[in-house]
């Protein structure tokens, strides 16, 4: 077989002359020897001289080629040396072999272009690199230039660079994004209390100031600002006068909340901003679903919208009581028509339940009961905080077992049934979160500030955050949903229960309905001391309780931070942060508990401390003086992280 470099070399007509020649040869091997071997030295001789002048050939067509390049190279060079634009060669270190003209001159002070070459040499070589060199902005493109010296093994890799001056471009750029549009609504969350709160005399004044200082601070960005209801405004400004807001994180609230003209009760604002784009039914999309953000976290802050993204400011001030129920009694009326247009329903809390999770669905159970509904709670596993509620639910004559576990859910829903969400909004938090996408057909009763995360597809949102508890709501529902809810005493004990808990004995977050609450259920046969039966810890357990305060450090602003043995349960863990605020100095607490499959966190405040805008850095929520988070990180990953977002927490409240 011919050697492929020397078929490569030869002609196609040489190949065919040697090949007929080597078949005469063996014909002549055949009839004569001798006259066979003559023929062949005569075809290696023809061979041999066949390869040399092939090879020759060949070496002469690589010269010429080498001279036409070597040609081009010089043509290129020459035009690469007198381009308008900066070029110059580098190798993979980044240092500079050549650079033409232009780029000396555009780059007088070489250090910086070089520091700036060797980190782009050291990158990922993206298609353009930017980079600013004192106040002008330039890319880099560059070209592969691989080169081999002869007799050598060394390849060397070289880049043809080019600079571009692209100032005007950024200037432009960052000029255009300043002056994207936004779109804002302002909503003066009690006017109409922090009016009657001041003298007749008084009221037009109060009104007149918080116009004053809304129009003063719409200037101060020069913002375009409308009044078109009593307690209702909008403003349109741009991008540049947003970013200022955020940088001193809408002072406005404080600005107006200082409004002291005879209201015994301080003026809130809530502010909903939509931002980032440049259609305006879109920014109104944003700036409405901000307002609504804002309100079910219970007002007195902003909150902006920029497409997905979402930024809270202020919120550290508590809900203001609505001291009307006409809301309540709308509510019950709608829910009461959602459940006779249902075929079944189910009633569904928070994982790990507590008092107020469970009392709430157990009065939503007998609401649809009532209505002649099939009803069933959605309750996976019990836990410590629920199983002597649980228990006395067992135990009572004439009450059906009104649980279904998780696993026969799904073959019993159809398109017309009904899914009550009670004390949660956040499908993650759900005991049986696959259901919100398996039913159209949703409710949500919920007292917790409103998070990022929430059920959107819910028919109806009744979300109070000024609300006790969630117990409160439903006990407010029972009442107005039809003309007579045969409440049993063991539902009625079940939402004390859930109200007692989460006023901590009626001291905190509790208002004139909160009493009228607990009052109509005392009447619905609820006693009291079997209440707070249900509360009782065996003495392991307070033991345990009591490690946990003992162990517990106490910052200087007054923040107690305490991590539970293992043998705790959500129940102890609640009880000692609650008993840590009874400590003299304590404004907070926070005990870290790590379960089987993740860390929880329990935070309570006396109210002068926003637990709930701490926790919900770590991706928890609740309320003001109460909230809780879940991380699936190292116990000692969770600490730091907690104390993290509490010095976050200060530091944006001194800014």
């Amino acid at each position: 077989m011919f050697d492929k470099k020397f078929y490569n070399l030869i002609s196609s007509t040489s190949v065919l002359n040697i090949l007929l020649s080597a078949i005469l040869t063996i014909i002549l091997f055949y009839y004569n020897l001798y006259i066979g071997s003559i023929s062949l030295l005569i075809l290696i001789y023809i061979l041999f001289s066949e390869y040399r002048g092939a090879k020759k050939k060949r070496s002469e067509f690589d010269r010429y080629i080498e001279r036409l390049f070597f040609s081009v190279d010089r043509a290129s060079g020459n035009i690469v040396a007198l381009m308008p634009i900066p070029a110059a060669m580098i190798n993979e270190e980044g240092n500079i072999i050549w650079y033409n003209s232009n780029f000396a001159q555009t780059f007088e002070d070489k250090k910086d272009i070089n520091d700036a070459i060797v980190k782009y040499a050291k990158s990922k070589r993206n298609d353009k690199y930017h980079i600013k060199i004192g106040d002008k902005y330039y890319y880099i493109l560059s070209i592969l230039s691989p080169t081999k010296k002869r007799k050598s093994k060394d390849n060397h890799t070289y880049y043809n660079i080019f600079i571009f001056d692209e100032t005007e471009y950024v200037e432009m750029s960052s000029k255009f994004n300043s002056s994207k549009p936004v779109l804002g609504y302002i909503l003066v969350d009690n006017y109409e209390e922090a009016l009657q709160s001041a003298e007749d005399l008084k009221r037009p004044v109060v009104a007149a100031e918080i116009e004053r200082r809304l129009n003063i601070w719409a200037q101060s960005m020069n913002a375009y600002i409308k009044k078109y209801a009593n307690d209702r405004y909008v403003f349109i400004t741009q991008n540049s006068d947003l970013d200022n807001l955020e940088k001193n994180r809408f002072e406005i609230l404080d600005f107006i909340r200082d409004i002291n003209v005879g209201n015994k009760i301080p003026v809130t604002l809530s502010i909903g901003v939509g931002a980032e784009s440049l259609e305006y039914m879109k920014l109104n999309e944003y700036a409405s679903s901000a307002m609504d953000l804002a309100l079910g976290r219970g007002g007195d802050q902003a909150v902006v919208k920029k497409g997905e993204k979402i930024l809270i400011y202020g919120g550290r001030a508590q809900a203001v009581e609505k001291r009307t129920r006409v809301k309540a009694r709308v509510v019950s009326h709608a829910i009461r028509e959602l459940i006779d247009d249902s075929s079944n329903v189910f009633v569904m809390g928070h994982n790990f339940m507590d008092f107020d999770s469970l009392g709430a669905a157990m009065g939503m159970y007998r609401c649809a009961v009532s209505l002649g509904k099939d009803t069933k709670i959605i309750l996976d596993k019990s836990n410590p905080a629920i199983e002597t509620l649980l228990e006395r639910i067992e135990k009572t004559e004439e009450y059906e077992n009104p649980f279904i576990d998780v696993g026969d859910v799904k073959s019993l829903v159809n398109p017309k049934t009904l899914l009550i969400v009670v004390d949660a909004h956040r499908p993650s938090y759900l005991t049986y979160p696959d259901i919100v996408k398996m039913t159209e057909r949703i409710i949500v009763i919920d007292h917790h500030r409103r998070g990022k995360e929430f059920i959107d597809k819910a028919l109806l949102v009744y979300l109070e955050p000024y609300a006790s508890s969630t117990c409160e709501l439903v006990t407010e529902i029972t009442q107005y949903i039809k003309d007579k809810v045969d409440l049993k005493p063991i539902e009625a004990e079940a939402l004390l229960a859930g109200i007692t808990v989460d006023t901590k004995n009626f001291t905190f977050r509790t208002g004139v309905r909160t009493f009228e609450a607990a009052s109509y259920l005392r009447r619905k046969g609820a006693d009291t001391t079997s209440v707070k039966m249900l509360f009782q810890n065996d003495l392991k357990s307070y033991i345990i309780k009591s490690t946990i305060v003992k162990n517990a450090e106490i910052s200087k602003e007054g923040i107690a931070i305490a991590i539970s043995p293992n043998e705790a349960n959500n129940v102890i863990v609640a009880q000692a942060a609650d008993e840590l605020l009874n400590i003299k100095g304590v404004q907070a607490s926070f005990v870290i508990f790590e379960r089987k499959d993740d860390v929880a966190i329990s935070g309570r405040s006396l109210g002068d401390i926003n637990v709930q805008v701490i926790l919900e850095k770590l991706g928890g929520g609740g309320h003001l003086t109460v909230a809780g988070a879940q991380l699936k990180k190292p116990l000692n990953e969770v600490v730091e992280d907690l104390k993290k977002a509490i010095n976050d927490y200060f530091k944006e409240g001194e800014a």
